[in-house]
């Protein structure tokens, strides 16, 4: 069993920036953030393949947003940048235990944190 725990969340204005990260307790693979905002479904927001080197974004944050890995640390992180009031949601960390290849669905990740705010005041 792995544990993630994020951190980094917080309330920031338009436009300024926030770096989540997520410490697992165990070895995983493809990892993931997703977030979900009241009264939506959860949603990809970037995700990365084990090696760290092939990695993707929804439409929404591409050039904002970047995610990145450190295996020895164990630990993956989401820097954000130019926050939009949209960006408002609670943010989840994601793992796999099996698949290196980085995957967009929900329903590849076994392995969930517990979610971290993230506000963005306009």
């Amino acid at each position: 069993q792995v544990q993630l725990v994020e951190s980094g969340g917080g309330l920031v204005q338009a436009g300024g920036s926030l770096t989540l990260s997520c410490a697992a307790s165990g070895l995983a693979f493809r990892k993931a953030w997703f977030r979900q905002a009241p009264g939506k479904e959860r949603e990809l927001v970037a995700a990365i393949d084990y090696s760290g080197g092939s990695t993707s974004y929804a439409d929404s944050v591409k050039g904002r947003f970047t995610i990145s890995r450190d295996n020895a640390k164990n630990t993956i992180y989401l820097q954000m940048n130019s926050l939009k009031p949209e960006d408002t949601a609670v943010y989840y960390c994601a793992a796999d235990g099996k698949g290196r290849v980085l995957s967009l669905h929900v329903r590849d990740y076994n392995y969930w944190g517990q979610g971290t705010q993230v506000t963005v005041s306009s």
